[in-house]
Parts: structure tokens; sequence; C-alpha cells
């Protein structure tokens, strides 16, 4: 890989949520990873084999989407649609994590079969880069009858996420519970669905269900699609530690209420986003734009705050080398400024106010994997490659 300079950068979001907004004006990349972030004028150039002029615009860590439901390859037959992953990096997205492969038709549901699946998709996902972006597939759904040996093996294959709890026959906590131990200690991470009924088979949980069942995730706890009351997002936020989920196909009024919760309590660095998709609200190639527009524009969030909460949140609750912009993490970076026409005069206040960013360039491992969006709004600035 080559070396890469990105200089004269108008804002740098960094991913951390407690220090959001970093100092600087150029970040130098070498081998796919980040080296040095500063400014340019006190950077000792070590030959740059590339050089991007940003323009003045805003560079952030590439968005993760928390809640993506994979199949295999770029397909979902949910919506029966093709290059559903390639068109959310057009989004900003560059890692879709997956809640569970629960879409493949004739899903198997015995423990062999949901273990194979959970192997396979995990293992596909690390050869296949859809348009380039990242996708951590092989969510292991929980059905009834799986025990640690299965978890154990799994870990061995590669598989460290368990999907939304509910969405097998494993519903109840007094079952769930031994199972999460059990993921737990083979490093997994522990999603839980969380509110109502989503899909024919799945039922509504409750926050007490949550609560007993101790996942990592509370998954969409806005919605997917059907949220929960707002006493019981406030009981999740004072009786757990867990990390708290939003999700743009959830209910956007409950999406509000908990983002305003959220900041009150202080909890801000435990709430990540995600899309819920693909799902009877179809796919959303903006969708987690969408949403930090949303939290930005109509509570007490910041934008830089609710882009991390997009990107640094999540690749730590999931132990991700990624989504914050530092030495010695892999260099996934958007480029982003306000959309032509927007009130906003640069990618922040365009957020506030309500308007999609134009995405103006995305990168994956320091590579270019999309020069210009083809779904977000034109940039008004533009980085050039000199």
């Amino acid at each position: 890989m080559s070396n890469l300079l990105l200089k004269n950068i108008g804002t740098i979001i960094s991913g951390d949520i407690e220090n959001p907004i970093i100092k600087g004006d150029m970040i130098f990349i070498e081998d796919g990873k980040i080296k040095h972030v500063g400014f340019f004028e006190n950077f000792d150039n070590q030959g740059a084999d590339r050089i991007i002029d940003c323009n003045s615009t805003t560079v952030t860590p590439g968005l993760i989407d928390s809640h993506c439901h994979t199949i295999l390859g770029d397909y979902t037959s949910r919506q029966n649609q093709s290059g559903f992953l390639e068109s959310e990096l057009h989004g900003g997205v560059t890692t879709m994590i997956s809640a569970g492969e629960v879409h493949l038709k004739g899903r198997p549901k015995d423990p062999a079969g949901v273990k194979a699946l959970a192997i396979l998709a995990s293992k596909s996902f690390v050869n296949f880069r859809p348009g380039g972006a990242k996708v951590e597939g092989g969510a292991v759904i929980l059905e009834k009858g799986l025990t640690l040996s299965d978890f154990q093996e799994m870990a061995k294959e590669g598989v460290h996420i368990v999907g939304e709890i509910g969405l097998g026959s494993v519903k109840d906590p007094e079952v769930a519970a031994p199972m999460v131990k059990w993921a737990r200690e083979c490093g997994m991470t522990i999603m839980m669905h969380t509110g109502g009924t989503s899909i024919p088979g799945s039922s509504t949980v409750t926050a007490d269900m949550v609560i007993q069942t101790d996942p990592d995730i509370a998954s969409h706890v806005n919605g997917g699609p059907t949220a929960v009351s707002f006493e019981e997002i406030e009981k999740l936020v004072e009786q757990t530690d867990m990390a708290l989920e939003i999700v743009h196909c959830g209910n956007p009024l409950m999406s509000v209420k908990a983002g305003n919760l959220f900041a009150d309590k202080d909890a801000l660095h435990r709430v990540i986003i995600g899309n819920d998709a693909p799902s009877g609200t179809g796919v959303v190639p903006l969708g987690i734009l969408r949403v930090v527009n949303l939290l930005a524009s109509l509570t007490s969030i910041t934008a830089e705050q609710a882009l991390c909460m997009a990107t640094g949140n999540t690749a730590r609750i999931h132990k991700l080398n990624r989504g914050v912009i530092e030495p010695g993490r892999e260099a996934d970076l958007v480029i982003m400024d306000a959309p032509m026409g927007s009130v906003g005069k640069d990618a922040l206040s365009a957020i506030v106010a309500g308007d999609v960013p134009g995405v103006a360039m995305v990168l994956v491992d320091g590579e270019i994997v999309v020069p210009k969006s083809r779904n977000t709004p034109p940039a008004t600035r533009k980085p050039v490659i000199l």
C-alpha cells in the first residue's frame, strides 16, 4: 500500500464522543492505517505517494451501521434487491454489522444449521467487500439446543456476534441468559431485540426481559419498528450500562425523546446508530446519515456527537480497530461538506439544519472506494487529488 496525505481539512471529527473534534488540518495514512493527525505546518512530510487537498471540507471516520440484516453476498431477499450494501457505502457507511442473517430463504432453525450459517456468513464476508465496504457478517441467531461447545466452535471459526435475541426460538430470559454467558465467555458481542414484533416468529420484548438476559446491546430502543414506552427506555438507561441503539427503521418520535433522555442522563457514550434494514421499511442507503440528522436537528445532541455515535461508539462496543481518527486505526474515512443549496456553511451546520451532507469521497484502508457519492446531494466543496 502507498502513503496518503489528506491536507487542508476544515474540520476533523474524531469519533471519540468525549472529544469529538480534533484540532488539526491534516491526516497522514501509511499502509492503510492512520499514522499522524495534526497541523500540516507541524508535519514533517515523509514523502506521501498521493495527496488529497480536502478544500476545507469535513473529514469523519467511516460511518458504521450497527444493525444490518445481511444474508450472503450483496443481496437481500427481504426486498429482492441486489447491491444494497454497496449503495450504503455511498452514504458514507464503510462498515456494516450483521444483526442476524434472518432473511435467508429456508433459514435453518436447528443448532447445527444456525451454527453453519453463522460460520459461512462470517467467513464469506471476510473475503467479500461490496464496493470496498467491510461487513461484519455471521451473527448467530439463537435457537434452542445450542451448547457451550457450539459457541466455542463458532468463535474459533471467526463468529463474534450474537444476532438479535428474540428472532429465533430462544426468547425467554431463562433460556437466553445461559447462552449469553457462553457467548460472552467466547468474546462475542450480543444484541437483543427490544420492543414490538418485527417479523413472523419474533416476539415483543420488554425492558425487564432485556435486563434479565443482559446483552451488550439493547437493539433499536426507538422501535424495530414498534418502540417500547418512554418509561421502558428510562429503565434501560438507569438500570443498565449496556449500549442503546437508535435505528432509522423505527419510531421517529421516540428517537427524539430517547435522544434528549440520553443527553440529560450523560449516556451519549452508550448510544449507537443503525439502519435495521433491509426490512419491511425497505433498503435505506442514507439511513445512518438521516438518524444523525434527526438527532442533531431535533434534540440537544450536537452534530459532532451524533457522528461519534455512528462511528467510535459502535467500534468500541464491537471491538473494531476503526471508527476513530487516531494513529494505529484503520484509515476508513469520509470527506463531506454541506450539500449544494443548504443553509449550512459546512457539514456540521448542514446536519444541524436537517440537511443530509454531501459525501464527496469515501476511503477504506486509505484507498478511495467512492470518488463521489451517487446517493447524497453533491457537496458544495470537493476534494482534489493532487
